[in-house]
């Protein structure tokens, strides 16, 4: 008898098995995959920062070098090289992932989970031929989420493809369209963009990122990554794509004209769904809301006493840092230990370069809820070690309430702002006021001090611009 099962290795799923069993508990975890992972580490999150940062490595070798006097000749791309590369972080990752398991004695099962009862997972093979019956106390759900299937573009796996499809082609496409300009689609464009590609982005919402970032990243963001090469064709509604001999041929609307655009790959990037396939649900009456979610209490319990859920697979922001804090905050309510997720503290980042990142409400938010709040501002351009690695586009941005200096959101585009919004993220876990960062000793040169600067703006007082 297991104290908990978890189904799905992914971040969630592996981080809320080692937590468990660091808290003495008997667990196995269930991985569909042949590896353990999930699909993060498997075809999503790590694959794609992988090309991202080796497509990065090909523009400054390219196109930046020269300006801090390394002359290298001419620059050819080994596009298969790439791909190995890419293979190699993700196998090093898994066969981590597997190492984990091994060092705190979570039991790893490689099948499908189904759900046959409250106290009984049943671990199947691609068949539905049941081979393991594993009984158990707890369940957490950790399923993930799949690629969203636009109707009348269905995937072909080859010219029209999902996001995984996207990680695996043999060669950089000539023109790749994308379908939403959301973060897979920026981030898998802006790869082969780099590599060579004409990328065109169709896009429903009248801008980028569809409200997910501040508009002031948005619309910046626009503009960099249009002198970056990529087109955007903005309220633009995809009615279907056929592939002819090879080419893909999309039909949009825009602009009350019916159009289309050919190319030799259709990115599908329009979302996500729930991925609660053949999981067994019905077998313990458990019901998902209109969306396919699983709905769940703050402590992470659905209406089935035992069985938890989370992650992509309930309602909330699909990201994977969240679902390992969900995870261990899930695991750690079964064991009586209090905690919470301060969603308002959970980072949002976008691996373009720049990059964009997250955290907390953004201005058009603010105004909406009526409250009064004052902006920070500064930029990139004003700080020395930016101009130093010579990149220099981009800003931070700190909102903070008009009363209490509380810091309600912060919204960062530029280099490394991935890494610099977890000052921001701390500060809000711990309701800091911006006058706290702002009297915080950041290193110089650094990056950081551009968050600092930021805050000290809330107050009118910068002291490098």
């Amino acid at each position: 008898m297991y104290d908990v099962v978890v189904i799905g290795s992914g971040p969630g799923g592996y981080i809320a098995a080692i937590r468990a069993a660091q808290l003495d508990m008997k667990v196995a975890c269930v991985e569909r995959y042949p590896t353990f992972g999930g699909t993060c580490l498997n075809v999503g999150c790590i694959p794609s920062k992988a090309l991202l940062e080796s497509s990065e490595r090909f523009v400054e070798a390219n196109e930046k070098f020269e300006a801090h006097g390394i002359d290298i000749g001419e620059v050819s791309l080994n596009f298969g090289q790439m791909q190995n590369h890419k293979e190699e972080v993700v196998s090093g990752l898994v066969n981590g992932v597997k190492y984990l398991f091994d060092k705190n004695e979570v039991d790893g099962i490689h099948g499908w989970g189904r759900i046959a009862d409250e106290n009984t997972v049943e671990v199947t093979d691609d068949d539905g031929e049941v081979q393991q019956t594993l009984e158990t106390k707890n369940i957490i759900i950790a399923t993930g989420s799949k690629p969203l299937e636009l109707p009348g573009a269905e995937f072909d796996k080859e010219c029209i493809v999902d996001s995984t499809g996207a990680l695996e082609f043999e060669d950089v496409p000539d023109h790749l369209v994308v379908i939403g300009a959301g973060v897979i689609g920026l981030e898998l464009g802006s790869v082969y963009s780099r590599l060579g590609a004409d990328v065109t982005v169709l896009e429903y919402m009248p801008e980028i990122l569809g409200g997910r970032m501040d508009s002031d990243v948005a619309r910046q963001a626009q503009r960099i990554f249009k002198k970056q090469g990529l087109e955007f064709v903005l309220e633009a509604e995809v009615t279907g794509a056929e592939v002819d001999d090879g080419t893909v041929v999309t039909t949009y609307n825009h602009d009350g004209e019916e159009k289309t655009i050919e190319s030799d790959k259709l990115l599908v990037g329009i979302g996500r769904r729930p991925f609660t396939d053949n999981l067994g649900l019905e077998n313990i009456g458990l019901e998902t809301n209109d969306g396919g979610f699983i709905e769940v209490n703050d402590h992470f319990e659905t209406d089935v006493d035992g069985v938890y859920a989370i992650g992509d697979v309930i309602p909330g922001p699909m990201l994977a840092h969240l679902a390992e804090h969900e995870g261990v905050v899930c695991v750690e309510r079964i064991n009586g230990i209090a905690g919470h997720v301060n969603y308002d503290a959970v980072p949002d980042v976008v691996y373009t370069h720049p990059e964009l990142a997250s955290v907390g409400k953004t201005e058009a938010e603010l105004k909406e809820a009526g409250v009064d709040y004052k902006v920070g501002k500064f930029p990139y351009k004003a700080n020395g070690r930016a101009r130093a690695i010579g990149d220099t586009e981009g800003f931070t941005k700190i909102l903070a309430d008009a009363e209490t200096d509380e810091i309600l959101g912060a919204h960062i585009i530029g280099n490394q702002a991935g890494d610099l919004i977890a000052e921001l993220a701390v500060a809000m876990e711990f309701a800091s006021s911006s006058e706290d960062i702002a009297r915080s000793s950041h290193a110089h040169p650094t990056l950081a001090e551009i968050v600092k600067e930021a805050a000290l703006d809330v107050s009118d007082r910068t002291l490098n611009l």
